[in-house]
């Protein structure tokens, strides 16, 4: 079976036979012309030697081209060799048993991947390198380091990366406290008003492309100049806020109407520096209008030093210290000094506040326990029920161990106040802590008084009275109405007191008659008169006692509900004997008369 012809024999019979046509087709013209054969072989001559020079040059250019590829080769492999080393990469290894045309093919696509590579990490270190430089340069730092003219390995790649991201890190975060500093200081200029006068704070505050120089050195220096803003924000609003409270003070004096007040502060509007301005324009004209009405002016500052004074528990004394105070000639110089004791005094009460705040709760708490301990002397609130008086003694004994906490809390900041300022304490003239003493002192001796007149009640009403020589009293049988109780009830009562406090059953009696004497001044005619009438006193009694009417039955249940009252509480014995003894006086008094 015979071999398929190649396609380049084909395509060299096919060339032949073209050549052929055209010669044929050449001929046929030349015919048709009339040229004569000689000048036809000529012709066919010039085709062929033109058709062999062309075929010569086309395969000394295909030599040629073999040539340059074996060349290309050579140089190739040369170049790929020394390019793999220097990129530190293994040796090219090219395939077997392939053309010269595919080997030069394959090499040059070997070199031309080598290269890129090459190209890639170059251009990869040039960005990387202009971003540490760059990164480098804003913050103040060593840049990495790879020489000069190298082809950097990827390992050194990998690292430059890893030092550029921690410098671009590094950045952020200090563009972030930059940003938020130069934030600050804006605002800080907007609200007081402040212009950059440093070269740090315009490049700061620079809205130019060129970037801040964001060094350690500079961000510190930003954050202290933030913080004396601050303070200057702060000082300005200091400034302001005494201003206004200057204003306001005129305002109060001048009796300046509210809704003018409430337009002003409507229309002091800006930063605080030009707020500071206009209170001071207005603080200026105030000023003016109060040297005109300075007499009313001077009065209401009076008023305030007044409520200061007692706020700071002045006495007379130390009032009367302040002779401008009595000055009647209203001068600037005098509104000067009263404005300089208000404030004296202000800044005491406002120093010693938590102190007066003490003494002021001390003296309500004082106050109170005195109201209860004059309630717990009167006797009518026995008789009240439903456990008023054991409510009574728990709020007493509450209010006690109250009022002697606040007086150690009060002692101990006094005197810690007096040891720090080496001076006494001084309310109304004296030293508190003397007055608090004193007054715990007035009271121990006011109850040690109560306590002599409750025992000399008691001995009185334990000593019958003695009549006088040849006087007529009336027997202590015969009652008398006093508040609905009998001097009989009355006298009962103090017997069953006796009674009761002593702790004997002796039974009540009444005090025994002296014996009547005659008197020298009685003569003997009306001596007989006398004792008839007091036979007659005398049996009407022995009726009244022989004869227990409801009104003796009324009297009887009174003597026992006041003895049982005394059992409850041993103050109702005073009070007893104390009415007691104004009836005595009273009938000895009748018998004197009589």
């Amino acid at each position: 079976m015979p071999s398929t012809p190649r396609k380049s024999e084909v395509l060299a019979s096919s060339l032949v036979s073209s050549v052929n046509h055209a010669l044929g087709k050449l001929l046929d013209i030349w015919h048709q012309i009339g040229i004569k054969e000689e000048m036809q072989l000529e012709r066919m001559q010039a085709v062929k030697l033109h058709i062999e020079n062309l075929l010569n040059e086309m395969i000394t250019e295909e030599c040629q081209l073999k040539e340059r590829i074996e060349s290309s080769i050579e140089r190739r492999k040369k170049e790929l060799t020394s390019l793999r080393n220097e990129l530190s990469l293994d040796p090219y290894l090219a395939e077997e048993g392939i053309s010269i045309l595919q080997m030069e093919k394959d090499l040059r696509l070997a070199l031309d991947a080598t290269l890129k590579e090459k190209n890639e990490r170059l251009e990869e270190l040039k960005q990387l390198q202009q971003q540490d430089e760059k990164l480098c340069a804003e913050l103040f730092t060593t840049p990495y380091y790879i020489p000069t003219g190298s082809i950097p390995s990827r390992l050194q790649l990998e690292e430059l990366k890893e030092h550029v991201r921690m410098r671009s890190d590094e950045k952020k975060r200090r563009l972030e406290v930059f940003l938020k500093l130069r934030n600050e200081i804006r605002q800080y200029n907007e609200e007081i008003g402040h212009t950059p006068d440093s070269t740090l704070e315009k490049e700061a505050l620079s809205d130019d492309e060129e970037p801040f120089c964001l060094t350690n050195k500079n961000i510190e220096a930003l954050q202290t100049l933030v913080n004396k803003l601050q303070l200057k924000k702060g000082s300005v609003i200091s400034t302001r806020e005494a201003l206004k409270e200057k204003v306001r003070l005129l305002w109060n004096r001048l009796r300046w109407p509210v809704e003018k007040q409430e337009q002003c502060k409507m229309n002091i509007k800006g930063s605080i520096t030009q707020e500071v301005t206009m209170w001071e324009e207005e603080l200026l004209r105030l000023e003016e209008l109060k040297k005109e009405n300075l007499k009313g002016v001077i009065g209401k500052v009076r008023q305030e030093l007044d409520l200061y004074w007692e706020k700071c528990l002045y006495s007379t004394e130390q009032k009367s210290a302040f002779h401008p105070y009595y000055d009647d000639n209203f001068t600037e110089d005098l509104l000067n000094q009263h404005d300089e004791e208000v404030m004296k005094m202000k800044l005491l009460y406002e120093k010693n506040k938590a102190l007066y705040d003490g003494i002021a709760k001390w003296e309500a708490t004082w106050k109170q326990f005195m109201e209860l301990e004059k309630k717990s002397t009167n006797p009518n609130r026995l008789v009240n029920r439903g456990g008023t008086l054991l409510k009574e003694e728990r709020e007493r004994s509450k209010i006690h161990k109250l009022l002697t906490k606040l007086g150690e809390d009060l002692k101990r900041s006094i005197e810690s106040w007096e040891k720090e300022q080496g001076c006494n304490f001084l309310i109304k003239g004296q030293r508190f802590l003397d007055y608090m003493a004193n007054q715990w002192e007035q009271h121990k001796l006011k109850k040690e008084q109560e306590r002599l007149t409750k025992k000399e009640d008691s001995a009185v009403l334990k000593t019958p009275m003695k009549r006088l020589a040849g006087s007529t009293t009336q027997t202590p049988l015969k009652t008398r109405k006093l508040h609905g109780i009998t001097n009989l009830t009355v006298l009962r009562a103090a017997s069953c007191i006796s009674l009761t406090s002593t702790g004997t059953a002796a039974v009540a009696r009444t005090p025994i008659p002296v014996c009547k004497t005659q008197s020298k001044s009685t003569p003997p005619e009306s001596r007989q008169p006398a004792r008839l009438q007091e036979g007659k006193e005398n049996q009407q009694t022995s009726k009244s006692i022989n004869q227990f009417s409801y009104l003796d039955f009324t009297e009887y249940m009174v003597l026992v509900t006041i003895s049982q009252m005394v059992l409850l509480h041993p103050q109702l014995q005073s009070w007893t004997k104390v009415q007691v003894r104004k009836i005595q006086g009273k009938d000895q008094k009748r018998t004197l008369t009589g």
